[in-house]
């Protein structure tokens, strides 16, 4: 059987390669980088045949017209390449893909599936910095973090309990390395689609109902907009989050609604979905922060962490 040799949560944000040289001086930034670096070579050390790589979707890839809960991409995926981004077709590991939406259909879990999936950052800024040199099938797996209502925290973690079901079933003998992409808390200057007020918030509910074939259209003013929000990090949740994702026992989140996490962490934290996924597909397992840091000018409380599983398990 397949499994899982190894997890890793790591925070994007775009803004790390478009804005670096502001933040270049800065230890914080350099610590993060290094984490990134440390968390690349426990990858490469992994041997990993295969990757699912678990996160969001800024409406880039998903839109206001068709918006899933949970979305795997089946054959084609093509990263969206804004900022820097990888962009262009990107290798999947179709068989492992089908295994996981058949595991998932057996368990009365109705997940999408896609055979022309377009992602954006929420998938490739984990790609561009953890594997930039291996040549690796990935499984692209999208929850949708931005677009209420969202998938529970529980519901995320029976993704998870699913994700680990279907590589130890899949009768093949693949070394596999999940990842989640995003967290942990920020605030995006992004309002509810159903309460839009300001001209801004008109703009972007309009960039996600009608940016399907023109997303690229609405970038420059987005950008803008994003550049402009004030930084609104919680390093008590974030610290919190990640102690007991050491301690393997996220139950204490799972318990959370999506509007508590908002009020709490801001409406970005909502993408430690990926991580509750991830730490259940791993299991049991010896955890470590490579790297936290709350960094202003990327208006995110920036973290890497590694879950390798224990042995036997």
């Amino acid at each position: 059987m397949s499994r899982i040799v190894l997890g890793i949560g790591a925070s994007h944000s775009t803004l790390m390669n478009t804005n670096w040289d502001e933040v270049a001086h800065q230890e914080d930034a350099q610590r993060f980088r290094a984490g990134l670096g440390e968390a690349r070579e426990l990858v490469e050390a992994a041997r990993p045949d295969a990757v699912v790589v678990i996160g969001s979707n800024h409406f880039r890839g998903f839109f206001l017209d068709l918006m899933p809960a949970f979305t795997v991409g089946v054959a084609e995926c093509v990263g969206s390449g804004e900022s820097g981004t990888p962009g262009g077709p990107l290798p999947v590991d179709t068989e492992l893909a089908r295994k996981l939406m058949w595991s998932l259909s057996d368990a009365d879990f109705d997940a999408a599936f896609s055979l022309r999936l377009q992602v954006d950052h929420g998938i490739t800024h984990a790609l561009q910095y953890l594997l930039p040199d291996l040549d690796v099938p990935i499984v692209p797996v999208v929850m949708n973090m931005f677009a209420p209502p969202l998938p529970s925290l529980a519901r995320c973690d029976a993704f998870g309990a699913e994700l680990r079901r279907a590589i130890e079933s899949d009768g093949q003998d693949k070394r596999v390395l999940v990842v989640a992409s995003g967290g942990l808390s920020h605030r995006l200057p992004w309002p509810k689609w159903f309460s839009a007020m300001s001209d801004d918030d008109r703009f972007l509910v309009e960039a996600w109902l009608n940016g399907r074939d023109s997303w690229k259209d609405y970038e420059v003013r987005r950008r803008q907009i994003i550049l402009a929000a004030e930084s609104d990090i919680n390093p008590e949740f974030d610290r919190r989050f990640l102690e007991l994702l050491l301690e393997g026992d996220l139950s204490e989140i799972l318990a959370k609604s999506a509007a508590e996490i908002e009020a709490e962490a801001g409406n970005g934290a909502q993408e430690i979905r990926s991580w509750v996924a991830m730490s259940r597909a791993v299991g049991p397992a010896k955890g470590r922060v490579l790297a936290y840091e709350p960094i202003d000018k990327w208006i995110t409380g920036m973290a890497v962490a590694a879950l390798e599983p224990l042995p036997g398990d």
